[in-house]
Formats: C-alpha cells, structure tokens, sequence
C-alpha cells in the first residue's frame, strides 16, 4: 500500500521504465580494469566509456529508486527520503532523455550531464540520515533498534551503491582532465603514499579537535614513507583514515578532559603486506564495551543529539551543515569493502580501542554490487 501510494503523481510510463530498468543486471568493473581501461584515455576509449555508462547507470539509480519507495516503518513517506527519491528519478530522466552517443560530440555532451548528476547527489547521505531522523523521532521511544535489521541492510545497499555512482561517474569526468598528472589515471592514483594521506588525514582531524576542545593528542606514524601503494584512491584513504582517527582524538580527548597527565599518543602503523596494506590506528581513549561493539556500524545510533530535537522543523535545503549522525564508521567501511577491503575494530574496555583497515592489494575484485 505504501509503495502504491508514494508512487501517485508520477506518469505510468516513468513508473513503468524505472521498474524495466531495475530488473536489469547491473555490471561491476575492478579497479585495476578502470586503471587499464582509463590508462589511455583516446577518444575512442573515452566514446566506449560513455557508452557503458549510458547503459549501466539507468539500472543503478533506478534499482535504488525502487528501493526508495517501498522502505519498511514508513520511511519511504518522510520528506527528507522523498526528496532523494526525486533527486533519483530527476537523474533516472536524464540519462534515459540521453539519445545515443555515437561520437566525440555526444561524448562531451554525456559528460558534462553526468557532471550535474554527481552534482545533484552530493547531498543524498547527510538527507537520508534527517530522513531516518525524522523515522526515530515518530517512533515510540521503547522501540528496539534491533528490530529494524531491514533498514540497516538497505543503507548498505544503498551506500554501497553511492559509491560506486560515483566512482564510475568521477572516473570518467576525471580522465577529460587536460593535464593529467603521469602517476595519475582518473581518480586512481598509481603511486599512493599511504603515510602521506594519512598524515593529511590526521592533520585534519587534529585541527577538528582542536576547534572543538581547545586541545588534541598527538598523532604518530610509522611506517616507511617511500612506500608507494600501486593502486589506490587517495580521498577514499583520506576520509577513512580521518574518520578513524577523529574518533580516537575524540575518544582520548574525552578520557584525559580533566586529568594533569598528558594525553597518550594515538599510533597510526602502516604495514605492507603481499595482499593487503594494512592501517592500523590505535588509541588509549578507554575503550568500547562489548555490548557496544556491535552498535558501531550500524546507522541508527549516534552519540551526538539528535538534531532534530533542536529543531523541529529542519530546512531540507540547509542540511548539509548537520553533523552528529554517526555514519562515519559505517560507511567506512563501504569505502574500504568497494575495492575488495575491509574495517574492523577491535576494542578493550578501559584501555583503548585498535581500528584495522585493510586495503587490497590486488586490484582485481568486482565492485561488491548491492
């Protein structure tokens, strides 16, 4: 019934051709394929890559539209989700509005339509995450968590899928760059100094303490600074390692408020395996409970206050200056997942907490398509 009525006010034949192009296969590509494929970006290349994503990006974003109107707990009717749902269908109608690309002009004209779509979309986390506000907000406050497993499943779903939009589109645009850099090829980077983007990272997640508390611990780094990952995209390292370490400064920041001795260190080790890079960062910011543990990656908690208790009624249009949802760590993970990785933290309550992230080495796993 629900899914029935968000659909009202849409033409039949919209409603038809997003179902059409739901039920289509969706395609993964490896990173070390969009290296080979983006290596040499020739006209040719460039019209075969376009030509893809005319094809693959209408059934991902119209899989996800689907899923948007048919979400448990009425989710699906809370104005924040409706306006991603439009943002979808807008952009559902424009690449299906797209006649064929059949040369060097199309090309030009395709990329800069998907440029705009990224665009429209840059918001669409920090929107869902005021929609599964507004959800709790009209829930009765006794409800368990636990029970809403399906919303946790479907914001990796739809996560997950972001990102690999995203990917595809980034890719692309990016290899129209008149300039490109030798070790660069598109948004991958040939030659990525792990040590380098976290010690970016770290600065500025030590800057965001510091404008929060007045104060931050230390961050320390070993690990060979010459070492060079073959395979890799540096603002998806960046945000993780960030987010990482803004919770162990927060975590040790926290323990040692009121204490004369001088805040531990957090330690960031970067070891070079045979399949994976591993990052470890390590804090003595007292821990997890193990009760908690399983909390952390899920969407539907977070320590901050709800922003909306402070005001009821939030403008849709001014969300994206909101924090305190609490995604960092879940979609992380995604990030590290994407390119055949993975997250894990592991914590000892009343010392600290270790967060291993592990980067394939290999380049050659599918994209993990919801």
């Amino acid at each position: 019934m629900a899914a029935k009525k968000a659909w009202e006010g849409f033409s039949k034949g919209l409603v038809e051709e997003v179902q059409k192009w739901g039920s289509m296969k969706q395609t993964g590509v490896s990173l070390r394929y969009m290296m080979k494929f983006g290596s040499r970006p020739t006209a040719r290349n460039l019209l075969i890559s376009a030509q893809f994503l005319h094809k693959e990006l209408p059934i991902r974003i119209a899989r996800r539209a689907i899923e948007l109107q048919s979400l448990p707990y009425g989710l699906s009717l809370k104005p924040a989700v409706i306006k991603v749902r439009d943002w979808y269908l807008d952009s559902f109608r424009d690449l299906r509005s797209f006649t064929d690309i059949k040369d060097k002009s199309d090309e030009l004209d395709f990329t800069q339509m998907i440029k705009m779509i990224k665009v429209r979309h840059n918001n669409v986390v920090p929107m869902m995450a005021l929609g599964v506000q507004q959800l709790k907000k009209d829930m009765n406050p006794k409800t368990d968590y636990g029970n809403l497993e399906e919303i946790h499943q479907f914001l990796d779903r739809f996560y997950m899928s972001r990102i690999g939009i995203r990917m595809l589109i980034g890719q692309h645009v990016a290899l129209h760059d008149p300039n490109p850099t030798p070790d660069i090829v598109g948004y991958i980077h040939t030659k990525m100094s792990p040590v380098e983007v976290a010690t970016h990272a770290s600065e500025d997640a030590r800057s965001i303490c510091l404008r929060e508390y007045g104060r931050a611990p230390d961050v320390n780094i070993y690990g060979d600074p010459n070492f060079k990952f073959p395979r890799y995209v540096p603002p998806h390292l960046h945000l993780m390692v960030f987010e990482l370490v803004k919770n162990s400064l927060r975590a040790v920041q926290e323990r040692y408020m009121d204490s004369d001795k001088v805040p531990p260190p957090v330690r960031i080790i970067v070891a070079d395996g045979l399949e994976d890079v591993t990052i470890k960062v390590s804090d003595e910011g007292g821990g997890i409970p193990r009760s908690g543990l399983p909390r952390i990656f899920t969407y539907l908690y977070s320590t901050a206050k709800n922003p909306l208790d402070e005001q009821s009624d939030m403008d849709l249009e001014t969300v994206t200056t909101m924090a305190g949802y609490g995604y960092g760590l879940p979609i992380s993970r995604l990030y590290a997942k994407y390119f055949g990785g993975d997250l894990q933290i592991i914590s000892m309550e009343g010392y600290g907490t270790d967060a291993y992230l592990h980067l394939s080495r290999l380049g050659d796993s599918q994209e993990p398509l919801p």
